[in-house]
């Protein structure tokens, strides 16, 4: 029976993660899961898995937490200390599915317990790519990738040479404002961003693919997971979701990982690895299909995928100031305090403005590091913010 935690339960990743677990419950023993302020979702899953405990990251919520799980004999906790503490907990599997550099640390500390971390939380390698695969090689930990660009990715490549890849091409959907004019961009609404025309994720994650910051994330995460080069990473905008990823090789053959927009098929990859197993999603029928259609990106429309091969090139700690600047200028879009196209505005002007500190390129990354360089970002951004409105 494998051991599993789940951090990030109560979201999007998290509740497909339960549904692939709960289909086969006598396969896992639940240790831990962790979510935000919806407790209810929280407890009724671990009392559904029999969680040993179950963490809210918010010390305000424990006492409900405490409620709700009363009398089923798991454990309720709350706050940084005890996620961290969860983390700690021996697992063999292990989910990273919270959103945004708050879920760096937890990843840390399962991989510092030699955990199989499967990384939904493409965060962690574009603020600490180096960091992340450093403790992942020192303690016998493992890394997979969830994300469904980059197992597609990982896929493609099993028993391939790596020497022999020219390039990598993830796909895009284009989100929500795929078609919309610029004016129309400009204008747009929290409300009208966070819908989807494809998948079914959380409200900030969808507004990211609106603006394309979430695949620009993903670039850096394709370069910091695999190893290849800026120059190798190329982003096309597939508007079926079918082809998640696409490998190039140097007979000038490519190889195309298809599959359903559907987050399971990728979760369940994970899971099963380094097998394969049933995983309960749609089977694609190619002749319903019709056709598969790309197109280039724009990025006069998508800056942030210029601000992503910068940030690239610049290397060291100039990641975690691109995160971070990206969920403030995302906080100030919610908050109605700029407009969509401001959100690329803010992020440039805070590289800018960090990027002749030399400490941020040429340092050793530690997570200390990370972390201050995150805060200085954040402050950054809401002076750049502040700037902008007035």
């Amino acid at each position: 029976m494998r051991k599993v935690s789940i951090f990030g339960a109560t979201g999007s990743i998290g509740q497909s993660t339960i549904d692939l677990i709960a289909r086969d419950p006598d396969a896992y023993q639940v240790v831990a899961l962790s979510g935000g302020r919806n407790v209810a979702q929280l407890a009724a899953d671990a009392r559904r898995l029999n969680a040993q405990v179950a963490v809210t990251a918010f010390d305000d919520c424990y006492d409900d937490l405490k409620a709700a799980l009363a009398g089923s004999g798991i454990e309720a906790a709350a706050g940084a200390g005890a996620m961290d503490g969860a983390a700690k907990r021996p697992a063999d599997w292990v989910m990273s599915a919270i959103v945004g550099a708050a879920g760096l640390k937890p990843g840390l500390l399962a991989l510092e317990q030699g955990a199989t971390l499967a990384l939904a939380n493409k965060e962690s390698l574009v603020c600490a790519g180096e960091l992340v695969r450093r403790t992942a090689a020192q303690n016998g930990g493992t890394l997979l990738p969830v994300d469904s660009e980059h197992s597609a990715v990982f896929q493609a490549l099993i028993g391939e040479d790596r020497a022999a890849v020219e390039r990598v091409i993830i796909t895009a959907s284009g989100g929500a404002f795929r078609d919309w004019s610029l004016d129309q961009m400009a204008a747009a609404t929290p409300e009208q961003a966070a819908t989807h025309p494809n998948w079914a994720m959380g409200q900030r994650i969808t507004i990211d693919s609106a603006s394309m910051f979430n695949k620009a994330l993903e670039v850096i995460e394709t370069h910091e997971l695999f190893g290849f080069r800026e120059d190798q990473i190329e982003v096309v905008v597939h508007p079926e979701s079918l082809v998640h990823a696409l490998i190039g090789f140097s007979d000038g053959g490519i190889m195309a990982h298809l599959g359903p927009a559907d987050m399971r098929h990728a979760i369940g990859f994970a899971l099963h690895w380094p097998e394969r197993d049933h995983v309960p999603v749609e089977r694609l029928d190619l002749t319903q299909i019709g056709a598969l259609t790309f197109r280039a990106p724009d990025e006069t429309r998508y800056p942030a995928l210029r601000l992503a091969r910068e940030v690239m090139q610049a290397g060291g700690l100039m990641g975690a100031v691109f995160n971070a600047a990206k969920e403030t200028a995302l906080d100030g879009f919610l908050g109605h305090r700029i407009g969509f196209l401001q959100m690329a505005e803010v992020v440039e002007e805070v590289l800018a403005r960090l990027s002749s500190d030399p400490c941020l390129t040429n340092d050793t990354m530690t997570l200390e590091s990370v972390l201050e360089t995150d805060q200085m970002a954040r402050q950054t951004a809401e002076t750049v913010i502040n700037d902008l409105q007035t």
